[in-house]
């Protein structure tokens, strides 16, 4: 890429500096789980990933501007504003899962939100809840109050990024309950432009970011299917490795049972079949 200058390395993007006001961040097939990038790839799951971002950037508009400039004919390569991005993950819940459901077992609440008595794991909370968390260089972000939170970023800040994450979550969720997806959860992140405005960043509502179930499904009291990670930390936690690098290579059938729930979450929430995003990366942006 004799144009950029590579600048950053994540566990699933590279990300090049093409001038002083663009980034091209590039979703490469690389999977992690437990926090390690695996040795094997899954096929197409970097397309997947910028395809699905760019079609929510293009959706939720409305609500905050985003930093995507276009999508690149690979697919896997999206041209973006550079930002001053805020030091805290927005992580939006309308469901009871993952650390939220242990927290809740343990304390009755849920990063400072006091929840309902009697509620199940997966079940659909009264109202979605804001819960932050800290961005970690190496291991598990950590949840925060939005106490915290405001120390971190400022009170009034703090305020406007709950009321768009809650906002952003809300429509994606209705749209996504309507093409047969639950999303549980999910995480946002989000910068700051030239001029103090709010941006959203990164990615957006992906398998990745996002807790995504089957709705046909979806019965709350037990842990749900989803389109993400299962068949790969299924197969991980059934092999005894320490979850520490390097991780256990992927047998075909796992990788390929992966690579097809990445694509069946794209094809529901998009409409669009994978292969026509492939001949054409710009449909989702219509």
């Amino acid at each position: 890429m004799p144009e950029a200058q590579h600048v950053a390395s994540g566990k699933v993007r590279e990300i090049y500096a093409l001038d002083n006001e663009r980034l091209l961040l590039v979703a490469s097939d690389r999977i992690s789980t437990f926090d390690v990038v695996l040795p094997t790839e899954i096929p197409d799951k970097g397309r997947v990933l910028t395809g699905l971002s760019g079609y929510w950037f293009t959706l939720l508009e409305p609500i905050v501007r985003n930093h995507m400039l276009g999508i690149r004919e690979d697919g896997r390569s999206m041209e973006c504003r550079r930002l001053r991005m805020l030091p805290i993950e927005c992580v939006v819940r309308g469901y009871l899962a993952g650390s939220g459901w242990n927290d809740y077992r343990a304390t009755g609440a849920v990063c400072g939100h006091r929840l309902p008595e009697g509620l199940r794991e997966s079940e659909r909370l009264p109202e979605p809840i804001f819960t932050p968390a800290t961005k970690a260089r190496e291991g598990h972000d950590e949840n925060i109050s939005r106490e915290q939170a405001a120390e971190i970023v400022g009170a009034e800040r703090l305020r406007e990024i709950e009321e768009v994450s809650i906002r952003l979550y809300t429509t994606a969720a209705e749209h996504a309950l309507r093409a047969g997806i639950v999303v549980a959860d999910t995480k946002f992140e989000l910068g700051l432009d030239a001029d103090g405005n709010l941006v959203l960043a990164d990615e957006a509502l992906t398998p990745d970011s996002s807790r995504f179930w089957p709705a046909d499904s979806y019965e709350p009291g037990r842990p749900q299917d989803s389109f993400d990670k299962q068949y790969v930390r299924d197969y991980c936690e059934r092999t005894g490795w320490d979850k520490t690098h390097p991780g256990p290579e992927l047998p075909d059938e796992v990788v390929q049972a992966t690579r097809a729930k990445y694509v069946e979450a794209f094809e529901r929430l998009t409409g669009i079949p994978f292969e026509r995003y492939l001949e054409d990366p710009t449909v989702v942006l219509a």
